[in-house]
């Protein structure tokens, strides 16, 4: 029990802090007095119709997205600080997944290792987990079906092994066997200590990654469970299943 409580302290350190933000794209706001806090270590799910602000608040977490209103600490750096934003220890998986079309989806994975400062090619283990061939890697992105260019896309941020995790809609396009192989990544980056924000309308994530769920509409966060309570079930989690999650 003592252990728990000491790996519940360390988690209830702030990966992310959103204080009433107001942003806009277009002259749109996008955010409206938005409030939002993750713990280190904690998985959430963003919940709420299309619109909602989902996709911008993880646009404003991963440093794209500037607040005209408000506060936003990532890491423990405002997003206003560009010198120290820790970009290289966030990885975000958009709608588009950050693909050039006319690279292969090897040559588009080779230069997200580049770009993040590390050396080497995309390791084995990993490609085979994500179902991608060498030749399916040698295709030309915008030849390659959704659900390829997807598992392309969380290739990218498993090489790049970022601490905060950023992802958008994760499981659209993909079949069963790849959710599940998601869910099996997703549940082995809780594990190591990452920071899990998710923006998805699929069903029973958060039961699946002891994830705590936040409800959006109208750029605002509408509800969130209290973190410490939220924690304690991730624990009790956690000792079910003897240390794991799943």
């Amino acid at each position: 029990m003592a252990g728990c409580d000491l790996a519940l302290g360390r988690l209830m350190a702030i990966a992310v802090s959103v204080r009433e933000v107001l942003a806009t794209s277009g002259g749109f706001p996008v955010l409206a007095g938005a409030n939002l806090e993750v713990a280190a270590g904690e998985a959430v799910v963003l919940r709420g119709p299309n619109g909602a602000g989902k996709t911008s608040l993880l646009r404003l977490c991963a440093g794209l997205l500037s607040p005209v209103r408000g506060s936003c600490e990532v890491l423990g750096v405002d997003v206003g600080d560009r010198r120290r934003f820790p970009h290289r220890r966030i990885g975000m998986l958009a709608h588009d997944n950050h693909l050039y079309g006319d690279l292969s989806l090897g040559a588009n994975i080779a230069f997200s290792i580049r770009a993040s400062g590390r050396r080497g090619a995309l390791p084995r283990a990993v490609a085979e987990s994500l179902g991608l061939s060498q030749e399916l890697l040698s295709v030309p992105a915008r030849r390659c079906s959704a659900g390829q260019r997807r598992r392309a896309g969380l290739a990218m941020l498993l090489v790049r092994d970022p601490d905060l995790w950023l992802l958008d809609e994760p499981y659209a396009s993909l079949d069963s066997s790849a959710r599940a192989t998601l869910d099996g990544i997703l549940q082995d980056q809780l594990r190591r200590g990452a920071t899990l924000v998710v923006a998805s309308h699929d069903d029973g994530v958060e039961a699946r990654l002891g994830a705590r769920t936040i409800s959006m509409a109208g750029g605002r966060v509408l509800d969130q469970v209290e973190l410490d309570k939220s924690h304690a079930a991730r624990f009790d989690i956690l000792e079910a299943g003897n240390g794991t999650l799943g």
